[in-house]
């Protein structure tokens, strides 16, 4: 009796004792219906059918790849192209055609979700992700999403992808969305090349047209503003000189009215000093002659004698 007890005992925890792996979660189900979720490490469940437990492994990033496939990984992994082409091939907003290889990498966040709320979340994961993928891409140009917009459609989808699930209710994270190659097809990739040629040489022409722009512009806002500062300089020193003249002017006639004939005097004294210095000849003129007679030469000889 004691015997049968053992055994039974011993039945009981072997079939009742389980271990979760440190990447796992596990689902309890009591008679199909869930009751608990157990974290990783050694549990127990009613045995002999009553709990059933469904290890689901939370921690491991997963991956699905579209356009392409894996075929032996390691240093050098080897990929497998053809054949996928309905999933790489799809239009841009511009109406060119280009073939988009992407991965979406993914963790599953709530296992009860995640088995209970979607029948195939795999056929789910991919089936939205490629619709999401064209629809962003048909909102992009071809050259856009061949170039610099290849991170931006990536991080677009991760985003719209992420909210579709969680309305969804599938108990998916995604980890990342990565466009591994774009590129035009090959029946059209050396025209595509041309025209990319084209366009790089019209961003040079027009960088090498900004440059110089950049270059004269600016010098001739340079000369434009020193040739208004040079007149603004000589309308100033213009105006000053005429002041002064006006004060001196002003000055003489006062004196002039104060003091006519002394004035008058002064200033015939002053003019004849003036310009005597600069003659070259000098002539005292008779004003009783009709002939003007040359009295004194005394610029000529002033000039022999330097």
């Amino acid at each position: 009796m004691v015997g049968r007890l053992v055994i039974i005992i011993l039945i009981f925890l072997f079939t009742g004792l389980y271990t979760i792996g440190p990447e796992e979660m596990g689902v309890v189900q009591r008679f199909g219906r869930y009751v608990r979720t157990e974290p990783p490490g050694l549990n127990f469940k009613i045995p002999f059918g009553v709990e059933d437990v469904t290890k689901v492994k939370t921690a491991r990033v997963l991956k699905e790849e579209f356009g392409f496939r894996t075929v032996l990984p390691g240093i050098r992994t080897k990929y497998v192209k053809r054949g996928y082409e309905d999933e790489s091939l799809m239009l841009t907003g511009d109406l060119n055609v280009i073939d988009v290889e992407w991965i979406v990498q993914f963790r599953i966040k709530d296992p009860v979700k995640f088995l209970f709320k979607v029948r195939d979340v795999k056929s789910v994961i991919r089936d939205l992700s490629e619709a999401v993928v064209r629809r962003v891409v048909g909102n992009r140009g071809a050259t856009d999403v061949l170039t610099v917009g290849r991170e931006e459609v990536g991080n677009t989808v991760q985003s719209e992808l992420q909210g579709i699930l969680d309305r969804f209710e599938t108990g998916i994270q995604i980890v990342t969305v990565k466009l591994q190659d774009v590129n035009p097809p090959d029946q059209v990739k050396a025209a595509f090349n041309e025209v990319n040629e084209a366009r790089q040489e019209k961003e040079r022409m027009i960088n090498q047209a900004q440059e110089a722009f950049n270059k004269e512009i600016p010098k001739a806002l340079g000369e434009a503003r020193k040739t208004i500062a040079e007149a603004e300089g000589y309308a100033m020193e213009q105006i000053n000189r005429a002041q002064g003249d006006v004060s001196r002017f002003s000055a003489v006639l006062k004196e002039y009215q104060d003091a006519k004939e002394v004035t008058r005097r002064r200033l015939y004294l002053e003019t004849i000093g003036e310009i005597l210095p600069k003659t070259k000849e000098i002539y005292i003129v008779d004003g009783d002659q009709r002939m003007i007679l040359p009295f004194l030469k005394l610029g000529r000889e002033m000039g022999e004698s330097k």
